[in-house]
């Protein structure tokens, strides 16, 4: 009886004109595309520029910020009130004061000080770009300090020199970071919503009486609308896979087959939950509206945009109950750091609790009438 109702759910699939596409062509153009927007990295900023000093060292200051490729000079003002004002017409986010006894005060009394006013509207730019032009002012004092020493013919005096090495990520990419964790996105889309739309569709259409008055069980029918979804999911897995490839030059540090194993149990997971509204659903709008607030909560609480370890303790608690902060923790761990199987077995017990849950509620919940 499972090989004819998989029949069944095949033929439906490939006889819409719009799903086959939709299942490589969705997956194709929003990982293409999404990394290049979903991008945290802070750069470009604008910086108006107030220079009261017009001296050898202020333009050397100036010039070690413009080409340092945060920062885009926009304005050089002559003041402090024209600076501000083009902060609130838009046109520069950050203002950068240099005093007018900025090199005697450098050269003579061997300290000085500037002031930079950011705008904090966008408190994420406002702050990491005080940050990047307090941590240039750094590098700037460090440089003339070992200058005069030389130029003294002075003993240079010995210090700590701190050279960082990043593991797994050693460019800080954000792009790299965020498209293992889209393409978990991706599989949850497809994999979720496509069985979410199934059964209410066939409701609309009628069909589901006649499948009520058949001899086929709750758990063949719920199995035959997971298994053509969980094939999908691989295909639009691997369709990720060569976009990133194509794209960007990723691929895993880890195995393949690491990655679908434990997609493999997410999308039965997953797909279960979309069966589960399904059930519950009497109408495609009902479902839509469903798995749209549920996979919406799921993303929040993923560690996708905010890191699970830096939300309030009881968001940290709530994320537990997120299929998807457990498989993008996977993905990330299996490209960038290379984990096998041994190291991920957590992560494979609460995806593999969320498989047995989510379907055997869809089977439970699947109410046969007739």
């Amino acid at each position: 009886m499972l090989k004819y109702l998989l029949e069944k759910e095949f033929k439906q699939f490939f006889r819409s004109r719009f799903l086959p596409k939709f299942v490589i062509v969705f997956p194709f153009v929003a990982l293409a595309i999404f990394p290049l927007a979903v991008n945290f990295s802070i750069k470009k900023i604008s910086l108006s520029v107030v220079d009261n000093s017009h001296s050898p060292y202020s333009g050397r200051l100036i010039q070690k910020i413009a080409s340092s490729g945060y920062f885009r000079i926009t304005t050089v003002a002559a003041d402090y009130r024209q600076a501000i004002e083009s902060v609130e017409l838009d046109k520069a986010d950050i203002v950068l004061e240099i005093p007018p006894r900025f090199e005697p005060e450098l050269v003579n009394d061997r300290k000085t000080g500037v002031m930079i006013s950011a705008n904090t509207v966008n408190g994420m730019k406002g702050g990491l770009g005080s940050a990047y032009l307090a941590s240039i002012m750094t590098d700037f004092s460090a440089e003339v300090r070992s200058e005069w020493i030389q130029g003294a013919g002075g003993e240079v005096i010995a210090a700590a020199r701190i050279i960082p090495t990043f593991r797994y990520n050693p460019h800080m990419g954000y792009t790299i970071y965020m498209i293992p964790a889209l393409m978990v996105m991706m599989l949850a889309m497809v994999c979720g919503f496509l069985p979410a739309l199934n059964i209410v569709g066939e409701k609309e259409k009628g069909t589901m009486e006649q499948m009520n008055v058949t001899p086929v069980s709750k758990f063949q029918f719920i199995l035959s609308k997971l298994i053509p979804f969980w094939i999908i999911g691989f295909v639009v897995l691997s369709v990720c896979f060569f976009v990133a490839w194509l794209f960007y030059g990723l691929v895993p540090t880890g195995h393949f087959s690491t990655i679908y194993l434990f997609a493999s149990v997410f999308v039965l997971a997953f797909s279960g939950f979309g069966l589960v509204i399904s059930n519950y659903a009497n109408t495609i709008q009902q479902a839509m509206f469903m798995m749209f607030f549920v996979i919406i909560t799921f993303i929040f609480l993923s560690g996708l945009y905010t890191p699970v370890t830096s939300m309030p303790d009881w968001a940290q608690s709530v994320s537990r109950i997120s299929p998807l902060k457990y498989m993008m923790q996977v993905m990330r761990l299996v490209y960038l750091k290379g984990s096998t199987f041994h190291e991920l077995v957590p992560q494979f017990i609460a995806l593999s609790g969320f498989a047995v849950f989510f379907n055997g509620w869809a089977v439970w919940s699947y109410r046969k009438r007739g």
